[in-house]
């Protein structure tokens, strides 16, 4: 896929500067003495000379520090840098994806709205949705994502929000972001994505008229498996907003340690897409190859259904996957448990490749299916594929139960 990239925000100087540049890059900071690193401000509270400065303060207690609750000086260059990355004029940060993720839904409903929302999506969030919130009387259509016709025939007159996860994150399926967002916009909803998988770095959904887009943190931007966090990204208008209710009421706060982190993670975050990109490229091809694969989940493969509605909304592809197998349960997560250079653990994102294995619930009764998705960190692709290679071959002849 090629690469472009803008800025929304910023001058025309800063449209033309290569992210590579961007995540790097910051002026030098007279007041932390040049510190190349935003210091950490291990502060409960922040003090003022006078009262005056105090009440202006409570003014806006998004932009100026009085309680990290509500503003921390590390926390808000993080937001800062991510904003400006996804090219929006504002962001959020919160204590894990979920806590972004149930900010932002609830930030755009009320009592008796109905949602529509793309049926492969994330466990926890589609158990929020069509759980959790129906105690408020909030009800939740889940469609398939990759129809727009889906989306237009679940249209009610009380529909407020869509919510997109683009791709889905055990399937990898798409929705075309702009067809949903156009529908969204003519029936007056908002529109919310989980931007996770693809990143600020290779799909921008605001530019695709998407309203708010959510990620979980903890996986690519922070990088190294070392922390927990989500953000919100918005226009400042809506995440004011978010900040005053959902934000400051919920207090699921990122501390300045995470975000601390999070930024040194940010500084390699396209460095090292490009290398999970080439990685998974070349194992997931590989995958396609193999005598227990009968279908690999990539949409950077041309293989993959809506590739080229992919090389339309996206810059790039990233590094986790699936593939389907037609062998039973038991021989597969044997077939997992002989990996060398895969780890079985959940989430994504970090340097080390993982591997997880499922039933495949949507696959017809007398045809049954394992998924298995795949994450390829930042090892040397060929002995990834020699480990799979050889993993299979241990388990290929066993009599299993």
């Amino acid at each position: 896929m090629s690469h472009s990239m803008g800025e929304s925000t910023a001058d025309t100087e800063t449209k033309k500067v290569s992210e590579y540049t961007r995540v790097v890059y910051d002026p030098i900071d007279t007041r932390h003495y040049g510190a190349i690193h935003t210091p950490i401000y291990q502060n409960s509270l922040f003090a003022f000379e006078n009262y005056d400065q105090f009440d202006q303060a409570f003014q806006d207690l998004q932009a100026i520090p009085v309680y990290s609750r509500g503003h921390n000086p590390t926390v808000r260059y993080l937001e800062h840098k991510i904003a400006d990355l996804e090219e929006a004029e504002e962001a959020k940060c919160f204590s894990s994806g979920m806590a972004a993720i149930t900010a932002a839904i609830l930030s755009t409903v009320s009592q008796g709205d109905h949602i529509i929302c793309v049926n492969q999506v994330y466990g926890p969030t589609r158990e929020f949705l069509g759980g959790y919130l129906q105690k408020f009387g909030i009800e939740t259509t889940f469609v398939d994502g990759s129809r727009i016709e889906a989306w237009e025939e679940a249209v009610r007159p009380n529909t407020r929000m869509f919510y997109l996860e683009s791709p889905t994150t055990q399937l990898f399926q798409l929705q075309d972001i702009r067809a949903c967002t156009t529908l969204a916009k003519s029936i007056g909803a908002l529109t919310i994505i989980d931007n996770t998988w693809a990143t600020p770095v290779f799909q921008k959904p605001l530019q695709l008229g998407v309203d708010l887009s959510v990620h979980s943190i903890s996986k690519y931007i922070g990088g190294h498996s070392d922390c927990i966090g989500g953000v919100v990204i918005g226009s400042a208008a809506i995440i004011k907003a978010l900040f005053n209710k959902e934000y400051m009421l919920f207090g699921g706060i990122m501390t300045p340690q995470t975000a601390a982190l999070v930024s040194k993670g940010l500084r390699t975050l396209p460095l090292r897409l490009r290398r999970h990109e080439a990685s998974a490229l070349k194992v997931a091809a590989f995958m396609q190859t193999l005598p227990f694969v009968v279908k690999v989940n990539h949409p950077g493969l041309e293989s993959h259904p809506q590739h080229q509605l992919a090389m339309t909304q996206m810059s790039g592809s990233t590094s986790l996957f699936s593939f389907e197998s037609p062998m039973e349960l038991s021989r597969i997560k044997e077939w997992a448990n002989r990996l060398k250079y895969f780890k079985i653990a959940v989430s994504w994102g970090g340097f080390e490749s993982l591997v997880t294995v499922n039933k495949l619930n949507s696959a017809p009764a007398d045809s049954p299916r394992v998924v298995v998705r795949i994450y390829i960190g930042l090892e040397e692709p060929e002995d990834l594929m020699a480990d799979i290679e050889s993993a299979w071959k241990q388990v290929e002849a066993l009599e299993l139960p």
